[in-house]
């Protein structure tokens, strides 16, 4: 594997889903990106936006709609080869993984491995690799149950790496970590040229990170653009029920400027 792989395409057609039909927890989902883009999609809780990963994973099988990988239909590919197309790292992190560090990267290569035959030269150096991106290479040894949250979430995200796939799919990646550790992983994740989806809760970290923002509210996909184009302040107020206000930062990354909130009183 090599950090230059390059991303694949995403588009996403009519999607709808939901426990049943007529009762849907997302509905008339349309985007589309390009390879090696960077989505993320923020939006106040319970607005659909892990039911919407679920479906672009495959976890679960949208009621209408379509969703292209490559110009393929996610419905047409064998599990295998999505495993080998897709890197998912989930929000829900296991508490006590009785494996080392190494072992748990070591599965991203489950997807690759052909039958009962043992992990070859290709499996080592991909982890090696991963493990030196994102630079626990020292904890190779540890047990994963042992590690802080931040260390954890840098392990996961290298067994998603060594997956070697063309997508990462991310639910809340920065999700009870520090802020040091937030921009980190963000940073890691910005420096491949893998196309990544992610939710994130903080709306300025999306607003630096991201090459496209998606708004979820009510189950329905209500802004799609870049930052700069879709985070406004009128968007972010009536999407999220606070007072948000923008100020320019000019040392920033991004050219949508930094938000703070206030809380507004009826």
């Amino acid at each position: 594997m090599s950090c230059n792989t390059l991303g694949c395409p995403v588009t996403v057609s009519g999607l709808a889903w939901g426990p049943k039909l007529g009762h849907y927890l997302v509905r008339g989902v349309d985007f589309s990106i390009d390879a090696g883009d960077r989505l993320a999609i923020v939006g106040p809780n319970g607005a659909g936006k892990t039911s919407l990963l679920r479906c672009l994973y495959r976890a679960v099988t949208p009621l209408e709609g379509r969703i292209e990988l490559d110009g393929a239909d996610l419905r047409s590919y064998a599990p295998r080869e999505l495993a080998r197309k897709i890197g998912v790292v989930l929000q829900e992190m296991p508490a006590d993984f009785p494996f080392t560090v190494r072992d748990v990267v070591m599965m991203g290569r489950v997807p690759w491995r052909q039958g009962l035959a043992g992990w070859g030269e290709r499996d080592h150096q991909a982890v090696l690799h991963a493990l030196e991106h994102l630079d626990v290479v020292r904890l190779a040894h540890r047990q994963f149950s042992t590690l802080s949250g931040g260390e954890k979430q840098r392990v996961l995200v290298a067994r998603a790496l060594a997956q070697d796939p063309q997508i990462i799919i991310l639910d809340e990646p920065t999700n009870h970590l520090d802020i040091r550790h937030q921009l980190e992983i963000l940073d890691l994740l910005a420096g491949l040229r893998l196309t990544i989806i992610t939710t994130l809760h903080d709306i300025n970290l999306a607003a630096s990170f991201a090459s496209h923002v998606a708004i979820m509210h009510d189950g329905r996909m209500t802004a799609f653009g870049s930052p700069e184009a879709i985070l406004t302040e009128d968007a972010v107020s009536q999407t999220f029920g606070v007072s948000a206000r923008m100020y320019s930062v000019p040392s920033a990354s991004s050219h949508a400027g930094h938000f703070t909130f206030f809380r507004t009183l009826s």
